[in-house]
């Protein structure tokens, strides 16, 4: 599959350049009435539309709308159509695969809208040479957006199918709570799964823990607990494609929250399941789905998943409210240290460093900058400065001014980590 559409065209003159822009634009303003078509011949043709409820027929009646003003308004702007400007499909693929529509209706109503919006653009062409030529021009780039969102939408309505065929055998959910329990069944369906997914025997490969919430950034309503219960659905069935071993990694909902365990690679490394997971994070937040999303340390005996399990959650109440995703293998004890201070830890900072932290962040961060180079090149200036691409004679200066400010002096061990902590406790409070 593409990254992307490609929705523009060569020209062959300003003609055909205007007459495509009057097209197109034509076209864009009829985007309701190129819905309705749709719908007519949607409901006529297709059985498992004509038997969905009035809702679900407003719900597809809007999507028709929005991907015609899509992909049209692009061929307006000569611009690229993304997967991310088009997420709102795949949402709208998991909401037709929950009413039990078949795919092959699905997939034929795109064939439809294609249509739909081809037979527009054929009637604002005109029988001028211009418009005729600005009208085949736009063949191409409509055919390339069509596939683009046919495909994207397919893939969610797969994985959602996919997803709840795992789960109604219930063995998914019953060995998530034996390994939460710290058990892993002798025998049976249970064991069987859980080697499908790289957990076996007592002492098993490395693996984690992930937890995740949604959080609830819709409006209140009659539907809000449905469109919830459909968002921790895609967010697990995402989180089970989330895998570094080339194996679906166990993911289930339980209650408000979605847990998975990962099974690691060879040597239990975490960086590439936590870039895995930030993007999945990323391409779901494109869908409308803010999550909060943490991650334990590595454990290799299943009696120890429980406390795995305690610590992701754990990392969940670190998080700030607008979610994101924290992973205990990637901090420090310094940084979770930081992370868990309270106001009295807060308090304890010299207010002498706290004023010139706050008017130092005001002025770029410089001072801050500065302090954290020196510290990590071991309280060398002259490396400090190589860093930080600054002359020796600046970094210089600039630890005297810090000096100055604070009444500590960077090149005591005790003052430089008041210092530090002073830092990364002013920027915890600035990224909640």
């Amino acid at each position: 599959m593409s990254a992307g559409s490609r929705l523009s065209v060569s020209t062959e003159s300003e003609q055909v350049r205007a007459e495509r822009h009057r097209i197109a634009g034509c076209a864009y303003e009829h985007a309701d009435e190129i819905a309705d078509d749709v719908m007519a011949k949607i409901c006529a043709q297709l059985p498992g539309y004509a038997t969905a409820g009035p809702g679900v027929l407003d719900d597809v009646h809007d999507q028709l709308a929005r991907l015609s003003r899509t992909g049209l308004g692009a061929l307006l702007e000569h611009r690229r159509v993304h997967p991310a400007d088009v997420a709102y499909a795949r949402q709208a693929a998991a909401r037709r695969a929950r009413t039990g529509l078949p795919l092959v209706d699905y997939i034929a109503a795109f064939r439809l809208g294609q249509r739909a919006i081809w037979k527009t653009l054929l009637a604002h062409a005109g029988d001028s040479e211009a418009g005729q030529a600005a009208v085949l021009s736009l063949a191409g780039p409509l055919a390339r957006y069509t596939d683009l969102i046919s495909t994207q939408a397919t893939d969610a309505y797969l994985e959602f199918q996919q997803y709840v065929a795992a789960e109604s055998g219930r063995d998914s959910q019953a060995l998530m709570d034996a390994l939460l329990d710290g058990a892993l069944p002798a025998s049976g369906p249970h064991l069987s799964v859980a080697t499908a997914h790289g957990v076996g025997a007592e002492r098993t490969a490395p693996v984690v823990v992930v937890t995740a919430v949604v959080l609830d950034r819709v409006d209140r309503g009659e539907d809000c607990s449905e469109r919830l219960g459909q968002a921790r659905q895609l967010v697990s069935a995402a989180l089970a494609r989330c895998t570094v071993n080339g194996l679906r990694t166990l993911s289930v909902v339980r209650g408000s929250e979605i847990v998975a365990v990962p099974a690691l690679g060879v040597g239990g490394a975490t960086d590439g399941l936590c870039e895995r997971l930030r993007a999945t994070q990323d391409e779901l937040g494109a869908e409308g789905i803010t999550l909060a999303i943490g991650v334990s340390t590595a454990v290799t005996e299943v009696a120890q998943i429980p406390r795995a399990y305690r610590q992701a959650q754990a990392a969940l109440e670190l998080l700030p409210e607008g979610g994101g995703v924290l992973a205990l293998p990637q901090l420090t004890p310094f940084k979770y240290l930081l992370l868990r201070a309270d106001d009295t830890t807060r308090q304890l900072v010299d207010p002498r460093i706290g004023s010139a932290l706050a008017e130092d962040r005001v002025r770029g961060g410089t001072l801050a900058e500065t302090i954290r180079a020196f510290a990590a090149a071991d309280m060398n200036l002259r490396e400090a400065a190589d860093t930080l691409h600054i002359h020796l004679n600046t970094a210089k200066y600039r630890l005297g001014r810090i000096q100055e400010l604070t009444g500590r002096n960077v090149r005591s061990v005790n003052d430089l980590v008041e210092l530090l902590v002073a830092i990364e406790l002013a920027a915890v409070i600035n990224e909640a």
